[in-house]
Formats: structure tokens, sequence, C-alpha cells
């Protein structure tokens, strides 16, 4: 036993005792989730489960954003940009592979950008790409792509899940079965349960140290307190059950941790349908919702009040919090002076997320106490899309809008909220353009300020981050400031 130490030969022995096992860094995680996603394409639908399930961790695109937000290489390993900012060339990454086998190549870049910005493109974020006049490959390893003005988020949007590079040979079937060329691959999706991804032993870059990810499916609140108390779930990064979190915070089995994301929650509102046509009537909507009691009773006062549609941990986040201060005589009078004096009723479609459906409640209540008599409809996810986000038909609903600085959206001719204003279009129009960071944080504040004013929505409240995991893991991100949920770099300690 020459150069054996005492411990190494006791451990030799006890390996060759029956039942002996010596212990190992698990290398599975289970990941619990509230929604399902409707599919698995994240270029196909604005369902933020689709990204958090996929991006990063099976599907890359050019850029990668990190847990600071900040751009770096993605699938691309680096990029030149023109005095003018308009023309990008990006280098990808030499060995790069779809998970059958095909190499990823400029070709598929081109495939994903002229689909993404093509007439008939369904693309859920297809504004992005707009400003893409040409793409280019003069070569399989290089994409060159002019832009047509500069876009001061063209770098951080190609990060984002509407962004993801695909083959034009299995695009058609990535819904269902998506092949990226990410560090884990699809393994299989069992509806109404789970997607199972395993580890990519071909992947060109760092080797994620797990094997095996499940993203499980729970919808009810109680349930997913108990998977994680029974061990059946390791983590669960958006927590919304927030009267459990103390069973978590008081038990050294498990890590509880309070981050930020970019879920601005909205009382979205159907600014092109009588009566919230007009401004004064959406006003009294604002002046009747009391946003301290919604955050203690919805969010047990855990979430942060919003006055308009931006995430108040950014630099360029202005507190209109005060634009329209709790007064429900003022919300009556306003209802009057617009011609509603006995008030009206409306329909509230939901979404299934908790907090939709707790605010709503408490949201229904505050608005009867000013004369609008609010029906509750409770919908599934896939309704909820089709129904309010693509057909529009709706009154009022309740939702976070969890894309990183997406104030933009307000200027789409097309978008659910059926917002018109030639002078914010202006503004958007403006920021587009401009790089200097200085006027763009103006531009924000004015497109803040000019939201607010509008009363397009019924600001609520930004969306918590909060995870709650089993305390020997590692590596899950504290905030969100994109839709992710990356595992690409988690561990077991």
């Amino acid at each position: 036993m020459r150069g054996w130490t005492l411990g190494a030969a006791c451990a030799a022995v006890l390996a060759l005792l029956p039942g002996y096992v010596q212990a190992q860094a698990r290398t599975d995680l289970v990941v619990g989730m509230q929604l399902e996603p409707p599919n698995l394409d994240p270029t196909a639908s604005a369902a933020a489960a689709i990204a958090e399930v996929t991006l990063v961790n099976l599907y890359e695109a050019l850029t990668r954003i990190d847990a600071d937000g900040k751009v770096g290489p993605g699938l691309a390993k680096g990029w030149t940009v023109s005095d003018d900012q308009t023309t990008y060339t990006f280098t990808l990454r030499d060995t790069a592979k779809f998970h059958n086998g095909k190499p990823a190549t400029s070709a598929d870049v081109t495939f994903t950008l002229d689909r993404a910005r093509a007439a008939d493109s369904t693309n859920p974020q297809k504004a992005w790409f707009k400003a893409i006049a040409d793409v280019q490959a003069p070569d399989p390893k290089t994409v060159v792509v002019t832009l047509s003005q500069p876009d001061g988020l063209f770098l951080f949007h190609m990060g984002l899940g509407a962004a993801v590079i695909m083959s034009a040979e299995t695009q058609p079937t990535n819904k269902q079965a998506p092949v990226g060329t990410g560090p884990f691959k699809f393994e299989r999706w069992i509806a109404g349960d789970r997607v199972i991804l395993v580890r990519n032993p071909d992947y060109d870059g760092p080797k994620p140290a797990l094997e095996r990810v499940s993203f499980r499916f729970i919808a009810d609140p109680a349930a997913q307190v108990s998977s994680i108390l029974a061990g059946d779930v390791d983590t669960v990064p958006q927590f919304n059950t927030f009267e459990a979190l103390p069973q978590f915070q008081n038990n050294p089995r498990f890590r509880v941790m309070t981050g930020v994301g970019e879920g601005e929650t909205l009382l979205s509102t159907n600014n092109a349908r009588k009566p919230f046509d007009d401004v004064r009537v959406r006003r009294a909507l604002a002046h009747a919702i009391d946003r301290k009691t919604l955050i203690d009773g919805a969010m047990s006062g855990l979430a942060t009040p919003i006055g308009s549609h931006f995430a108040p941990n950014r630099p360029e986040y202005v507190d209109l919090t005060n634009v329209y201060p709790y007064d429900v005589n003022k919300a009556r009078a306003l209802l009057a002076e617009a011609g509603y004096p006995q008030g009206f009723e409306v329909t509230l479609r939901l979404p299934p997320p908790i907090y939709a459906r707790r605010s709503g409640e408490l949201i229904a209540a505050m608005l009867a106490e000013a004369g609008v008599r609010v029906r509750i409809e409770n919908l599934e996810w896939a309704q909820w899309l089709e129904k309010v986000f693509r057909g529009k038909d709706f009154d009022l609903s309740i939702v976070a809008h969890t894309e990183a600085l997406d104030i933009e959206i307000y200027s789409r001719p097309d978008y659910y909220f059926g917002y018109k204003s030639d002078r914010f279009n202006a503004l958007s129009a403006e920021l587009e353009r401009t790089l200097d960071p200085a006027k763009r944080k103006e531009l924000y504040g004015s497109m803040q300020r000019m939201l607010a004013e509008d009363a397009v929505n019924g600001f609520l409240f930004q969306l918590p981050i909060v995870t709650v995991e089993n305390a020997k893991l590692a590596g899950m991100w504290k905030n969100r400031p994109y839709q992710v949920n990356d595992v690409t770099g988690v561990r077991w300690q």
C-alpha cells in the first residue's frame, strides 16, 4: 500500500462492503413552474413560460444576456459594429452544432432573421426586427446584419427568446420537438406534467454540471408548497404563494431569495372599446385602485407599486405612483363627467397566475365602490392568449408584462391595449434610433409620463422574483432581467 494514506485505504475497504455507496453530488434537478408553456418555440408565441424552459438551456441566440442584464457572446463568439452603428458583423462559434448533429452556420442565422422580419411573420416580437434592412452570409461562420437606422436595443433583443437561432429543417416541428444548439437537449414533454431536458454531450462550450432537468408544472398553490416540502421539486424560481414563505424561511433545509425582475403588472385595459376609449373613465379606474391594499392582500406586501410601465429597479424609472392617488369620490366624479353617473358593467378576464387571480378579486371589489360592476371570468393560459392577447376580446384583464424594457409595445399599431397616440409613437421612434444613454433616459421618462397622463392601463405593481429552493442547490439566479430559468450553471453542493 505504498503511497496510500490510511484514509484512502479505509475508503477502498468500505467500497468493497455490500450496500456501501460513496456520496456523490446529484446531477438531476426538478424546477417547479406554475404555468405550462403552450409550445416550445419562443419565436411562435408570447407566453413567457416557453422561454423560461428553453432559452439558453436548449436554444441559443446570437448574444447572451447574463444575470446582471449585460450583453455578451452567445452563438456568436464576437462581433464588430460600423462607425454609423448600422452594420453588425457577427462571427459564429467555430464548432457549434444543432442537437441533430448539423453544424450551426450563417445560413441558419439568415433564415432565422429573415423569417422574423418577413411581412407574414408571426414572431411575437416582430417589432424588434423591423430595423433590419439586410442579412448577408459571406461565409459559413460570418453574418452581416445591416440596419436601416441605429437601434439602441439591437444587441439586447438579439439575446432574447424571440431571436433564438433555428435551423430551417427543424423549425416546423420545434413547437413539440425543439432542436437548438444549447448545452441541454430535449428528451420529452409529458403534457400536463413536465418537460425533460438532458445534457448535450456534443455542446461546444462549458458543460453543465446537471445531466437531467425536469421542468414540472404545478398550477395549484397548495400542491406547489407541498411538493417543495416533500422534496419532489428542488426549486421554484417564481414562487407566488407568499403567505407560505415563513415555513421555508425558518427551515434550514431551504433557501428563500427575493430579487427583482421585469414584470410590470397591469390592469390591462381595452382602450379601443367603450367606455375605455374615454380617458376620464380610465383615470377613474386609476383613482379607484388602492395599490397598498392590493399589494398587502394579493402579494403579502412584497411587491413594489408602479405608476407607469417601467421597472423600478432600472435607472431610467420615474416614480409616478402619486399621479392618481386612491380617491373613490374622485373616481365617481370622473365617471359622472364621462356620462356614467350610475357606473357600468364590465368583464374582467383573468389568466391563471396566482397574482392575477388574487388581484382580480380585490380590484373587482375596489371598482365596485366606484360604481363599476365587475364580472370575473377565469381563463386558462391558452384561452387568454387566444381571446385577450391575440383576439383583443376583453374589457379588462390583469397580467404581468415580463419582457425587459418593453415600453415600446404601446407604439405597436395592433397591440391588444388598443392605445393610439401619435405623440407617444414619435417618442418611441426617437428612442429606437437614439444611442446616447442620457438622451435615452430622458426619452424613457417622457414616455412613462405620457402613459400615466393617458392612464392607458391601471399600473399596479412590479412582480417580485421570489425563489424557494433546496439549500444545497447553487447557481439559480436571484434576479430575472429577462424571461429565463437559466440552469446551465446550476449545481448541487
